[in-house]
């Protein structure tokens, strides 16, 4: 179990909010945090690379001049890849570039990630963030109050006009929501300031309890399901026997 310290804006300690091993991994999944940062990497090319092949290229399929006779070079062909204007010889061509990857080593990639950051003492838990309106001065002041420089990654719980519009003039400053925050982004910056709102969602995250499958239907249309499914079978069955 790793702990986190945990702050104001003012930067006075307000104590401290603690790990579960679960979701900061230091002692594996080195393989798969690589994977995963190749995956996004892949998934940032377009793939619309197009070049014109010896087919595509307009022109007639007569032969320049004869064979034999001239003191030229032999030629068939005008889209020769060696004729200005002609073909180009294994060039690209649009495909894709996007890799899968199963969701339990994507999670432990992040946890990976997440882990190192914390064993590095890297990332800053506040209690919240509050602008009253979108000044790039008002982010920037509380940054310095954190002693942040450089680079650095901030993870809130739901989205905030106000902190996108401030955060949107610093180069340095990259704001995410909790729901949306990858691995790469873990990777990239090399100091994170995170909510404790935004440190819930995290967790709930990775331990897989957002969003389930049950929690959304009804307890009365899950019955339904279960009955209709129950008659489709008990029918299936009578159909065979007759």
């Amino acid at each position: 179990m790793s702990t986190l310290p945990l702050k104001d804006c003012k930067g006075k300690t307000l104590g401290e909010v603690t790990l579960s091993d679960t979701f900061a991994v230091t002692d594996k999944g080195e393989q798969a945090l690589f994977l995963t940062i190749m995956k996004h990497q892949a998934a940032q090319h377009q793939g619309s690379a197009n070049t014109q092949g010896k087919g595509a290229v307009a022109g007639t399929g007569a032969k320049p001049w004869k064979q034999k006779g001239l003191g030229r070079a032999r030629a068939g062909y005008k889209q020769s890849p060696i004729w200005r204007g002609g073909a180009v010889a294994w060039g690209p061509h649009p495909r894709k570039v996007r890799k899968s990857m199963p969701k339990k080593v994507a999670r432990l990639a992040f946890a990976r990630a997440f882990g190192t950051r914390a064993a590095e003492e890297a990332i800053t838990v506040i209690d919240s963030i509050q602008l009253d309106a979108p000044k790039t001065k008002g982010l920037t002041s509380i940054f310095q109050t954190l002693e942040m420089k450089g680079k650095v990654l901030l993870i809130i719980a739901e989205m905030d006009n106000n902190i996108c519009l401030a955060a949107r003039n610093l180069q340095d400053i990259e704001v995410v929501c909790a729901d949306n925050v990858n691995t790469y982004q873990i990777v990239r910056y090399p100091q994170i300031v995170i909510t404790k709102a935004g440190m819930e969602k995290l967790e709930e995250r990775m331990a897989g309890t957002r969003g389930s499958a049950s929690a959304k239907v009804p307890a009365d249309r899950q019955e339904s399901v279960v009955k209709g499914s129950a008659s489709a079978k008990a029918a299936a069955d009578k159909q065979e026997s007759e």
